[in-house]
């Protein structure tokens, strides 16, 4: 079957897609799947787009799905709170070690902790979407 069911959902606003099994016809499908009284359109499986990277910020927009921009870049940025986490950590066992040795923490990784605190700015500076699918936390020098 070559047709997909999409829909937003009326809570979240996430764009649903519906996949029937052949087992009923479409019409019956969405009237299973699709809450009472949301619209809904059936749409050929090209009009899905294949590229999931931002799947959550997916919204319907003139009935196609589009990418919310706004909820792209907070998507980037946690994932790339996930990706700093461990560099964080090692960061700050380097940061004790600094103390515990020199009673400071030294500039390179005063620097190195700042560099990671700032980096979910990139998302806000990103201008395309190319950008925000480039941007990597361990881009960042984590040697200090």
């Amino acid at each position: 079957m070559n047709q997909r069911i999409i829909y937003s959902d009326p809570t979240t606003g996430n764009v649903c897609v519906v996949i029937p099994t052949g087992e009923m016809t479409i019409q019956d499908v969405a009237k299973a799947a699709v809450p009472s009284g949301v619209a809904y359109q059936i749409v050929d499986v090209s009009d899905i787009p294949t590229d999931r990277a931002f799947r959550n910020a997916w919204k319907l927009e003139d009935d196609q799905i589009t990418e919310d921009w706004v909820k792209s870049v907070e998507i980037t940025k946690e994932r790339l709170r996930e990706e700093r986490k461990p560099l964080f950590q090692a960061a700050d066992v380097k940061a004790m070690r600094d103390i515990e040795s020199t009673g400071a923490v030294s500039p390179e990784t005063a620097s190195l902790k700042q560099s990671l605190r700032d980096v979910t700015a990139l998302a806000d500076a990103a201008k395309s979407r190319d950008e925000l699918l480039a941007l990597e936390v361990a881009a960042f020098n984590t040697n200090a």
